[in-house]
């Protein structure tokens, strides 16, 4: 998936820390980011690859291994020769994953960083915080964390069929899994069941988590679920979050060949009959 970059170790740890010129350097020209790609194969800059900036001009973000990656504070740069600005759409079909998931969680950064410019209680100018990764207005001292939204990804199950569906009105075309947001005063759970039954009809039972997966492409925390249908199989859509909603046989499924998201690993998994856990949290 996505983060999975071993042998290669992803340190978000906060650290106070100054951008130095071989540092990663991720340039932002609002959601766009500056990139050097070749056949699909992404190449990252650093700092000192651009006479035009400075570290100073840049903030710290992470580390993999013992590399820093930092992305320029303000403003933008014309493209130089071999480089161009691809928006998430288009760099999330980019590989090697580990320079794929590092500029990932930096474009989420990003759009933390340009939401949140102001304070929303007194319209003072936010600062970075000295102690850890936050945003702190300096006169009335609210502070401000990255955005992560809790969501679920919702595999169900009847005997060797999976219930796949398929976005309406978005550009992803592909079969997908029920997908949601947790809700306020709602458990994980409980999330799992008003999804499933929110937009395709359905009870389901017997509900076992599988694993989480940060997909910062959407500044979201997804939490993986197999579970059991629970009464009758008839589909009723929410027309306005589906286009489709079929039950697949396991022989039919396609393979997952991208190998980036919980969605496609869940599906590869129940094609390959690996989710043998027939026990779970009967709710």
């Amino acid at each position: 998936m996505l983060q999975d970059i071993l042998p290669h170790i992803y340190h978000n740890s906060f650290e106070l820390r100054s951008a130095e010129e071989e540092d990663v350097v991720f340039i932002f020209r609002r959601n766009q980011v500056l990139l050097k790609v070749s056949d699909c194969q992404l190449t990252l800059p650093h700092i000192k690859d651009f006479s035009q900036i400075a570290p100073e001009h840049c903030r710290s973000l992470f580390s993999i291994d013992n590399t820093w990656y930092s992305m320029l504070k303000e403003g933008e740069i014309a493209p130089p020769e071999g480089y161009d600005y691809y928006s998430t759409a288009q760099y999330r079909e980019f590989r090697p994953m580990k320079a794929l998931f590092p500029c990932a969680v930096a474009g989420s950064l990003n759009r933390w960083y340009l939401d949140n410019q102001y304070c929303g209680a007194c319209g003072e100018k936010l600062q970075d915080s000295e102690e850890e990764r936050a945003l702190v207005c300096p006169s009335c001292g609210k502070i401000l964390y990255p955005k992560i939204c809790p969501a679920v990804i919702v595999a169900v199950c009847d005997g060797d069929r999976l219930l796949l569906t398929k976005y309406a009105g978005r550009s992803f075309k592909k079969y997908a899994l029920i997908a949601g947001f947790n809700e306020i005063g709602e458990s994980i759970e409980e999330t799992v069941h008003r999804e499933v039954f929110e937009e395709v009809g359905v009870k389901v039972k017997n509900l076992r988590f599988y694993k989480s997966q940060p997909w910062v492409f959407t500044d979201t925390l997804l939490m993986g679920f197999f579970c059991d249908l629970d009464g009758e199989d008839q589909i009723t859509l929410q027309k306005s979050e589906l286009s489709v909603g079929t039950w697949v046989k396991r022989s039919e499924l396609p393979e997952d060949m991208a190998k980036l998201s919980l969605t496609g690993e869940m599906i590869e998994c129940f094609r390959k009959d690996l989710d043998k856990s027939k026990k779970g949290e009967k709710r």
